[in-house]
């Protein structure tokens, strides 16, 4: 639809709306108009003035109806207090006198009673009509009320589609200029583009409810961290304890070797040298005459390195050392040169065991 017959029905809309605006008022002008004079004579104090009469309310016309309520409730019993006296005279003073049997009466309060039911009667129907048009009436008003606001909308409408029109221009020139703007997503139609919004708003909706599981299992995971951080806490000073422990054995090592734990290794070399040189000693011992005392002290040597390695695996070193010199000295007579070997290499023996012993 062209835009310039948009605006011109629109402008006529307008105009029938401001020419034929609806008042409940303006419906109940023949009647108060007529009646106006007489209502302002009678009582100047009334409740529906011309105030409220140029200038209705809601609470204005509660009022008024409470009013007329009360007024037509007096002038009801007024009236059936005057027709009776009038009556009542009537029959006093008539010639001759109207005289009224009891059949009358009972007949007449039967018609009454018939009266008063059709009149309740009435009443009723009377009062659900009122409901329905009071209801009605509001259905009616909330709709008028709703065509003005979509009236008003409307005549915003042209304004903000040309706005619209001009900045979808200005978005595409600046796409066109622009050679960054080449991502796809940014230039699907809009039933593509749609559902692309559709799909990330469903990852974002799974992302929430992740995210609120990772929430619910927070406190969990926050107390068993606290559970660690407790058990962690004595395991921790145990283990600067035990750093310390060592720290301190390393320097009394380093102090009980005299500064010379670096020439460690090149004491072990040796010493692993002169092993050799008394196992070829003790070979050539053995070969050259004496097999008897030969193999004696082969026997005695082996049985020392036994137990060497024994005292080297879990036994006390000092203890086992000492007594197994004090054995080969008893065993080992001091005139004898192999004797003196053996003494001297158990010597050596058990200052490179105790040198071991530090080193670890």
């Amino acid at each position: 639809m062209d835009p310039a017959e948009v605006v011109k029905t629109l402008a006529a809309l307008q105009r029938k709306n401001a020419e034929n605006e609806l008042f409940i008022i303006k419906l109940s002008e023949p009647i108060t108009s007529a009646a106006a004079p007489e209502t302002r004579q009678q009582r100047n104090s009334d409740a529906s003035s011309s105030a409220s009469l140029d200038g209705p309310t809601p609470a204005s016309l509660e009022s008024d109806l409470a009013h007329y309520k009360e007024l037509f409730a007096k002038l009801r019993f007024s009236y059936v207090e005057q027709v009776t006296k009038e009556k009542f005279i009537r029959a006093i003073v008539g010639d001759p006198p109207l005289i009224v049997s009891v059949q009358e009466n009972l007949e007449l309060e039967r018609e009454n009673e018939a009266a008063k039911a059709h009149l309740k009667a009435l009443k009723t129907e009377v009062a659900e009509m009122v409901a329905a048009l009071e209801t009605k009436a509001r259905g009616l008003s909330q709709r008028y009320e709703q065509l003005r606001a979509d009236t008003d909308q409307l005549a915003q409408l042209p304004a903000k589609v040309g706005d619209l029109e001009t900045e979808v221009q200005e978005l595409r020139a600046t796409a066109q200029d622009d050679p960054s703007a080449t991502e796809p997503s940014l230039r699907l139609p809009l039933g593509k583009t749609l559902a692309l919004v559709a799909e990330r708003r469903a990852e974002q909706r799974e992302l929430a409810r992740e995210l609120d599981a990772l929430r619910t299992k927070a406190p969990r995971k926050a107390k068993e961290a606290d559970r660690l951080r407790t058990e962690l806490q004595p395991l921790e000073a145990r283990l600067q304890s035990s750093t310390a422990a060592a720290r301190e054995a390393q320097r009394r090592k380093e102090a009980a070797l005299g500064g010379v734990a670096d020439e460690l290794e090149q004491r072990a070399r040796w010493w692993r040298a002169s092993e050799s040189v008394l196992v070829q000693a003790l070979k050539v011992d053995s070969t050259d005459g004496d097999d008897v005392e030969g193999g004696t002290e082969g026997q005695r040597w082996a049985t020392m390195r036994s137990r060497e390695e024994s005292i080297r695996n879990g036994g006390l070193f000092e203890s086992s050392t000492s007594n197994n010199k004090r054995k080969m000295e008893e065993e080992v007579p001091s005139s004898s040169i192999n004797g003196r070997k053996m003494t001297s290499w158990a010597d050596e023996r058990q200052a490179k065991s105790r040198n071991r012993l530090l080193q670890t």
